[in-house]
């Protein structure tokens, strides 16, 4: 949308003192708009805890400053009970069970667009982020979310599990520049954020290390790591959901490398495969379940996907199975392919995205 169109829209910003989004306050304020802002508070689940490594009174020391640098209002918007009951719930429940999930994405389905919008969103006509994502209308009126010109930010993979109503209140105002133009404008503007380091944490926690995320909820269960081609038991694990499927690093277990190849979460057992590069981490054909096409178009032939942030598309075909599922054809072995990742599906040029469905193998 142009600065006209924008006129008579009530907008807010979800401003969380980053770089992006302190950028959108300023990219909007020039269009002569003061919209806004909120500030979605999340921290630990435990208030009284100091073992997480939180930046959340500098983020919103930064927030308040960006905000009043243009005249707009912060809100603080508390989504701490809806973070940890939903997408909390949802990641040590898919971890759990033996799944990579994403708990980024859920996140923007549940807690950006969802309790945000349950408690103030609903009031506004469009709710402005950070996101390194486009959207555009087609000839039917059907808004598609699109690709950012800088392969290596995009973040449209992160929003493929938006429900349409969700798009269509999203705005994405800095989308269509790339991040050294980002910080450019900061600098310019002077933001206080301008130097400022991209998180690369877990949504709304810092730098919370994620192996201590799922360990503070479910523990340590030591288990026997196996050789998939021998059924040699090579060593021990402390739980199966701290490794995933095409894992090399960080393993610790003697005799290597190893590569994480497969998991039996019910007997808590790991399989590995021997060598810096086993044909066995890689797969072709894989299925999806449950897929969330985003505003109702569902894929078909040739497309390109993602199964993990990166600026990397491939290249595949997508077949309709029964059931509501889909196998995915890729034209090259991918790499570290699991269960409980999301594939995230574009057509073949890699700019619309149709949203995104659970792999299964």
């Amino acid at each position: 949308m142009n600065a006209t169109e924008l006129t008579d829209k009530r907008i807010c910003v979800l401003l969380s003192g980053g770089v992006d989004s302190s950028v959108v306050v300023s990219v909007l304020a020039r269009q002569g708009l003061h919209p806004d802002c909120y500030y979605i508070k999340i921290g630990p689940e435990d208030t009284g805890s100091d073992t997480w490594d939180c930046t959340a009174e500098e983020d919103l020391e930064m927030a308040t400053s960006v905000a009043a640098k243009y005249g707009c209002r912060l809100e603080v918007v508390d989504c701490h009970r809806e973070y940890w009951d939903q997408v909390t719930r949802y990641t040590m429940e898919k971890v759990r069970a033996g799944l990579t999930p994403n708990p980024d994405v859920m996140c923007n389905r549940l807690i950006k667009f969802g309790a945000f919008h349950e408690k103030r969103g609903r009031d506004y006509d469009l709710i402005a982020t950070g996101h390194y994502a486009q959207t555009e209308r087609d000839s039917e009126g059907r808004k598609w979310l699109t690709t950012s010109p800088d392969p290596v930010k995009d973040q449209t993979d992160f929003l493929a599990q938006l429900y349409g109503w969700q798009l269509e209140k999203a705005l994405f105002p800095i989308g269509h520049l790339m991040k050294d133009e980002v910080r450019l404008i900061a600098q310019r503007e002077h933001l206080v954020s301008a130097r400022r380091h991209d998180s690369q944490g877990i949504c709304f926690l810092g730098k919370i290390d994620y192996t201590e995320y799922v360990r503070r909820y479910l523990g340590e269960q030591p288990g026997d790591v196996v050789e998939m081609d021998t059924g040699r038991l090579i060593g021990r694990h402390r739980g199966h959901w701290f490794y995933t499927i095409g894992q090399r690093k960080g393993l610790g277990f003697g005799g290597g490398p190893w590569f994480i190849v497969g998991k039996d979460p019910q007997a808590n057992v790991l399989y590995v495969a021997h060598g810096y590069d086993p044909l066995s981490v890689y797969k072709q054909q894989f299925a999806l379940h449950g897929f969330h096409s985003i505003n109702g178009v569902m894929p078909s032939g040739r497309i390109t996907f993602k199964i993990r942030h990166t600026p990397e598309f491939h290249s595949a075909t997508i077949e309709s199975l029964d059931g509501g599922r889909f196998a995915i054809h890729s034209a090259d072995a991918i790499h570290g392919v699991a269960p409980g990742q999301f594939c995230v599906v574009y057509d073949e040029q890699h700019h619309r995205c149709y949203g995104s469905g659970e792999i299964t193998v």
